[in-house]
């Protein structure tokens, strides 16, 4: 491997163009190569990557000689057949975006990927890696003598505009809950240390993209809901997702309460949608609140302004990749975030899209066996 690590990036919208301002940030890493077939988004990637070749088709792509790695940043439908194409053709070490995949009739690609492909896969949770959300994790089981209950918020703005609309339809997204909750479920697992056995659900599309239409067909995406997970550990986890309530202070909070006390974390939103007349924007915080002695300690977690400007997600696509760049460079072993971590997570989400269409609660076995087969 030479000195400079070289990514393939394969997608380069919205997303992909956060993490060329974060590989930009990376010691001894470069693009060398961008897959996107859109030009608009084909024109700011180059802006943002000049040194990089710009290929109009993933074979052409797979073909550059000089790829140390991929990253897929790609449209969520697109993951696993991409990946499919990476294990044939040329397995690299590879950094997948969330969600990893997104109907259910995947699940038998996906295990041919896991058995039989032969570099490091990584899907990309970045909310693990938000500072705020770090120090939670790594204080939490202290700070409350083991998670009983766990509760995720996120208030936040509506879904913005993507490259053919495609983050309107379930059929592209996996839905609500897979596209934009993945992340939580995965912290849930996280957190909790152990597995989900059940989900309950209830949501809807109640105020954003009623009025919209795409080739005279109506989004069908949800903008709010609860998820209520219990866990194989005799813990419980909520979600509550809000897609209009971007007027909150934060954007994410996240609680974790048990025997010895209680721990929060409070995440900001973007900074570029923070109103200038409001002033700077809310520094993250971690509060722990011990049931005795009472009173709550509070502390910031700032995040350096050069990350927070490149992205919006409070530097954890920074951290992220300096994570996956020692794996490519075997100075770790194995993905921080498996596979099996973002299958699970997609599972837990389809699980509760089943359960608020279907007004039960769904068994997480009932959705494994094809992977587990």
């Amino acid at each position: 491997m030479s000195q400079i690590t070289r990514y393939g990036i394969i997608g380069c919208g919205m997303m992909g163009q956060e993490h060329l301002q974060n590989i930009a940030l990376l010691d001894g890493a470069e693009v060398a190569a961008i897959f996107e077939p859109d030009a608009g988004m084909a024109a700011k990637s180059l802006a943002l990557a000049p040194k990089a070749t710009l290929y109009d088709s993933l074979e052409a792509l797979v073909a550059h000689p000089d790829l140390d790695c991929y990253l897929i940043a790609s449209p969520n439908f697109r993951h696993v057949e991409q990946l499919t194409y990476l294990a044939k053709h040329r397995p690299l070490p590879v950094l997948v975006e969330k969600p990893l995949f997104t109907d259910p009739a995947q699940q038998d690609s996906l295990r041919e990927i896991r058995d039989s492909y032969p570099a490091p896969i990584w899907v990309a949770m970045e909310y693990r890696y938000m500072p705020p959300i770090t120090a939670f994790l790594e204080a939490a089981e202290g700070a409350t003598g083991g998670i009983k209950m766990l509760s995720l918020r996120e208030h936040r703005f509506p879904f913005l505009e993507k490259v053919g609309d495609w983050n309107r339809f379930n059929r592209y997204t996996g839905g609500t809950f897979v596209e934009k909750c993945c992340h939580f479920f995965d912290l849930m697992r996280l957190a909790l240390k152990s597995e989900p056995v059940r989900v309950l659900a209830s949501g809807g599309m109640d105020v954003n993209h009623r009025d919209e239409a795409y080739d005279g067909e109506t989004p069908d995406i949800l903008d709010n809901g609860f998820v209520i997970v219990d866990f194989a550990n005799g813990a419980r986890a909520l979600l509550e997702l809000c897609m209009f309530a971007e007027g909150s202070r934060y954007q994410e909070e996240v609680c974790a309460t048990g025997p010895k006390g209680k721990i929060e974390a409070y995440v900001p939103g973007p900074g570029r949608f923070w109103p200038d007349h409001l002033g700077e924007a809310p520094i993250p915080q971690l509060i722990e609140s011990p049931r005795d002695p009472k009173g709550p300690i509070a502390r910031d977690i700032p995040v350096d302004p050069t990350l927070l400007a490149a992205g919006d997600h409070n530097g954890s696509t920074f951290y992220q990749h300096q994570k996956f760049l020692d794996l490519v460079r075997g100075k770790s072993h194995a993905p921080e975030v498996s596979l099996n971590d973002g299958y699970m997570a997609v599972i837990m989400g389809m699980a509760a899209q089943i359960s608020m269409k279907e007004h039960r609660a769904v068994e997480i076995s009932e959705l494994t066996r094809a992977m587990n087969g």
